[in-house]
């Protein structure tokens, strides 16, 4: 692999314009697309096959489409001392929900002081009205959002308290905000530091982000054809932004290297991607595996996020193994800072070839502070594992309590917040968790009758109200208000017990559907795919680490690292999530249970990120230990050698993950939370100070390898063989590759 990424790399430098061009040309034609071919994205989650969903869809075919669309709740409170019933505050009402009937794209506004079908609390004080709307949540335009936020604030003149909430007050996300745009500032202030050079930064930044526009600007055409989650876009960039960085990243810091070693412009882009490029094609290769795996859980939304994902990180390292040599043999020894841009470059022969010099030779850089570290990590290494490990283990307590819905919160201070607590303290927590018991049959409007008699007993159960039968009595809906609120597992149970207890008869079939059942059943199946997904990922990486390392032992180490970051970055997410602890300071807007599809997407992400800082670290261990270095000592030189890059990285990538917490769309900013802790742990504790340990402790059994694996094929990530037999990288320069040692 080494071998066929340098010639790569080689090619791409001697036609830089060519591949310029190309990867400009693809951006330009992605981002026309993504301009005049996207289409809407969806803000709702289901599983296909489920009970709850496979009834929503008969909803649609029996009761319209009304019957399963986009609604708000406007929710009216009287004054202090007066009642919503009386005369004068009933008019009020009336008045608001006439004009809330006519606001564009709604199909009907329920009066809640009607006597056929009243809304009100108990004590009279407050109601609601339903606004219905006959598209899905993801279909209700912002014009028609903005028309309803208008209505409910032009409402309040009259002296009753009203709010709003529901799904179709959920506008998706957007990407391209304030959050990208401080994770781009952060990561080029530490490039700047990092190379010394704004022209490297610069470089740096401007080829990841042309990787992850084209991937965003395609996943947002895809939108024209089919619907993706409103999450999908931003995940992807989130995603695609840090790894791009990191690893142009990667490469540019060896091409750096190789420039000091004497190589020319072209010949040290060419070594870098043949080394550093290896790996980095390596670490993507387990993101990719990481995030594509998502598709066997069979939940599609998430098999979509996976796989859009997965494909913004392989453009992300093409763009490194492709276009970066490519500008960088542009920006040529501009890319050291000036006082090392003296070193006349070394020119290798056809007859004559002069052996490169090996890569563990003395480097300017990763001396005193880390090369220190290094040897106090490897002599205390007893005291750093354990240190290491209780840390992230007292981190990780919160874990065990974590709580999932698919119910997303509202935001503190918001319209929905205040709704919500009315309808929570005027008509009880059930009224935020109904039920549709959905009768369908030729004797469904007989045996519904029966249905709502057996569910109104039932535990938990506070209200079952009469059953109504659609226009040729074919089917029949029951709404159940449960006795406890959508997160709590009373109503969890109630669902089951509908299912278990209340049998079909006379030929109709029961199911218990709406956005509770839908919430319950997505969740439960998540749960229990993380784990089958989990085994599978870390089983496909595992094989690839022996492949990579030559090593039974060290891949061990890398996954049991995983492991603890993992626990420690869920239980630093419950922490402040779900328990509420420092939630003001990064702005989490509300707290409760995690989001159901977070834990398994955040697995998925953070097990590929955690994999690369082990391969990028341990591969260079790997590298001076294969030179013969004793173990403790390729310890302390591959350390100090790829932690300064992999330290950069690390602060990159969780400055960009960072910065989609305080500002971040509410769905993503657990998500962000996660992956930016375990990033700092998983670099900062698991790689810089565990696996060092753990890896001075094996010595030389860390690179055993059964004589029976050892047939396998070996994958070369440092680049042994461009080495033991340097490639005429040179042979055949133009004249315009030969770029003068001062510029």
């Amino acid at each position: 692999m080494a071998t066929l990424l340098h010639r790569l790399g080689l090619a791409s430098v001697r036609h830089r314009l060519l591949v310029t061009i190309a990867w400009l040309v693809a951006l330009v034609a992605v981002g026309a697309g993504a301009g005049t071919l996207s289409g809407a994205t969806a803000n709702s989650f289901s599983i296909p096959g489920q009970e709850s969903t496979t009834a929503l869809a008969l909803m649609k075919e029996k009761f319209g489409e009304a019957s399963a669309g986009a609604t708000v709740q406007v929710v009216f409170e009287a004054p202090t001392g007066q009642r919503i019933t009386d005369p004068e505050n009933a008019g009020k009402v009336a008045q608001i929900v006439a004009g809330l009937g006519k606001l564009p794209g709604v199909a009907a506004a329920s009066n809640p002081l009607d006597p056929k079908s009243p809304a009100v609390s108990r004590d009279q004080v407050a109601a609601y009205s339903s606004v219905t709307y006959p598209v899905q949540p993801s279909e209700v335009t912002d014009e028609q959002r903005a028309a309803i936020t208008a209505a409910v604030t032009d409402a309040r003149a009259t002296g009753l308290t009203v709010e709003a909430r529901g799904e179709a007050l959920s506008n998706p996300a957007d990407i391209g905000g304030a959050s990208e745009i401080l994770g781009v500032v952060v990561a080029l202030i530490v490039l700047a530091l990092t190379y010394g050079s704004l022209v490297a930064a610069g470089m740096n930044l401007l080829t990841a982000i042309a990787g992850v526009g084209i991937g965003a600007a395609g996943i947002v055409t895809l939108t024209g054809f089919t619907e993706l989650q409103s999450t999908t876009p931003i995940l992807a960039v989130m995603l695609g932004l840090a790894v791009g960085i990191d690893y142009a990243l990667f490469i540019v810091t060896r091409f750096r290297h190789e420039l000091r070693r004497g190589l020319s412009v072209p010949a040290a882009a060419a070594m870098s991607v043949g080394t550093a490029g290896s790996a980095v094609v390596t670490a993507g290769l387990t993101v990719v595996i990481a995030l594509a795996g998502l598709s066997v859980v069979g939940i599609p939304f998430l098999s979509e996020m996976g796989i859009a994902a997965a494909a913004t990180i392989v453009i992300a390292v093409l763009v490194a193994i492709t276009l970066v040599p490519a500008i960088l043999g542009y920006v040529g020894r501009r890319a050291l800072p000036r006082r090392q841009r003296v070193i006349a470059p070394v020119t290798v022969g056809t007859h004559s070839p002069q052996p490169v010099p090996p890569a563990t030779e003395e480097l300017p850089e990763g001396r005193g502070f880390i090369r220190g570290w290094a040897r106090l990590v490897t002599e205390q290494r007893w005291l750093s594992l354990i240190g290491a490990v209780a840390v992230l283990a007292v981190i990780a307590i919160p874990f065990f309590s974590m709580k999932t819905t698919l119910a997303q919160r509202a935001a503190e201070g918001t319209t929905q917040a205040r709704a919500q607590a009315i309808i929570d303290s005027r008509f009880g927590l059930g009224i935020s968790s109904p039920l549709i018991v959905l009768i369908d049959g030729p004797n469904a409007a007989t045996h519904a009758a029966t249905v709502q008699k057996q569910v109104a007993t039932l535990p938990g159960v506070a209200l079952a109200l009469p059953a109504t039968p659609n226009a040729d009595a074919s089917a029949a809906l029951v709404t159940l208000i449960p006795a406890s609120g959508p997160e709590d597992q009373k109503t969890v149970d109630l669902v089951h017990a509908i299912r278990d207890q209340v049998a079909d008869a006379d030929g109709a079939r029961v199911y218990v559907t709406g956005s509770t059942a839908v919430s319950i059943d997505v969740s439960q199946k998540l749960n229990d795919a993380l784990p089958v997904y989990l085994g599978l990922v870390v089983g496909l990486a595992f094989v690839l680490l022996v492949l990579v390392f030559r090593s039974l032992l060290v891949p061990v180490v890398g996954v049991l690292g995983f492991l603890l970051t993992i626990g420690a970055a869920f239980g630093a997410t419950v922490a402040v999530f779900q328990w509420g602890w420092a939630a003001d300071a990064v702005n989490a807007g509300s707290t409760g249970p995690i989001l159901s599809l977070a834990p398994i997407i955040i697995v998925g992400i953070l097990f590929g990120l955690a994999m690369d800082y082990q391969v990028f670290l341990v591969s260079r261990m790997h590298e001076a230990h294969a030179h013969g270095a004793d173990p403790k000592d390729a310890i302390v030189t591959g350390f100090r050698q790829a932690a300064p890059v992999v330290i950069a990285a690390a602060t990159i990538m969780f400055a960009v993950f960072a910065a989609f917490v305080p500002e971040g769309n509410d769905t993503i900013k657990p998500i962000a939370f996660a992956l930016a802790v375990g990033i700092a742990f998983d670099a900062f504790v698991v790689r810089m100070i565990a696996v060092p340990a753990a890896l001075a402790l094996l010595g030389r059994s860390a690179w055993w390898l059964p004589s029976w694996l050892r047939r396998l094929p070996e994958l070369d990530v440092e680049g042994a063989a461009l080495e033991r037999r340097p490639p005429a990288a040179d042979d055949n320069l133009t004249p315009s590759d030969q770029v003068p040692a001062g510029v």
